[in-house]
């Protein structure tokens, strides 16, 4: 007996997986187009795609610091609480609203720890 789940049978599980890599790319992209438009840059739009493409902000392992690293577990933790103890449409609720936020926290996390590393590099 496994307590573990199956993937999604229906179209509309992995709507909802792609769906938490599409929130974390565009909150990642709002993110990089907001710092570019504030440091004045005269494309930003092009300097947020063209953040990813920085060799300088790539660094070795799965995590680059802790935060995101308790992030993620945390995250985790708290998304399986909400699932674990509570049913029917107030799961529903719960997790529609905590897992976007959730994957924008990360992705802040992400891009400030992208930021600092460019500073650095400069």
């Amino acid at each position: 007996m496994t307590l573990a789940r199956s993937l999604p049978d229906d179209p509309t599980g992995w709507w909802i997986f792609l769906g938490t890599f599409v929130v974390y790319a565009l909150a990642r992209w709002f993110l990089a187009w907001r710092q570019a438009r504030r440091e004045g840059d005269e494309h930003p739009v092009r300097a947020a795609f063209a953040e990813e493409d920085d060799p300088g902000t790539t660094a070795a392992g799965g995590f680059r610091s802790y935060r995101q690293f308790f992030g993620v577990v945390g995250s985790a933790v708290l998304v399986l609480l909400v699932a674990g103890l509570t049913t029917g449409p107030l799961r529903l609720a719960l997790l529609w609203t905590i897992v976007p936020l959730l994957v924008a926290a990360l992705a802040y996390l992400d891009f400030r720890q992208a930021r600092k590393e460019r500073a650095r590099v400069r």
